[in-house]
């Protein structure tokens, strides 16, 4: 029988790789903002995707993990298979 483990526990299990993983977040943000932009350049909307996600992560409860899955998520196409060209017929079959 598996057995939640509490707060704690999680934190003395995960602490040094969640730290880890955090410094890695930081590290490529300031690598973003030391590149230098190209002129008349829009801003990249995956940059507000990354903002919005970490405002998510900052907020408290259960299930950041599927709001940040959402915030990356596109909407779902119900023509995406033709879009795609998956329904298409592959060679050699």
């Amino acid at each position: 029988m598996i057995q939640n483990r509490n707060a704690l526990q999680v934190l003395d299990r995960d602490f040094l790789e969640i730290r880890a993983r955090i410094l890695q977040v930081a590290a490529d943000l300031d690598r973003i903002d030391r590149a230098p932009a190209h002129p008349g350049e829009h801003p990249d909307p995956r940059l507000g995707h990354i903002r919005q996600a970490l405002e998510a992560l900052s907020q408290p409860g259960p299930d950041r993990a599927e709001t940040v899955q959402l915030i990356f998520s596109l909407e779902y196409d119900p023509d995406w298979r033709a879009k795609s060209g998956v329904d298409r017929e592959r060679p050699g079959r």
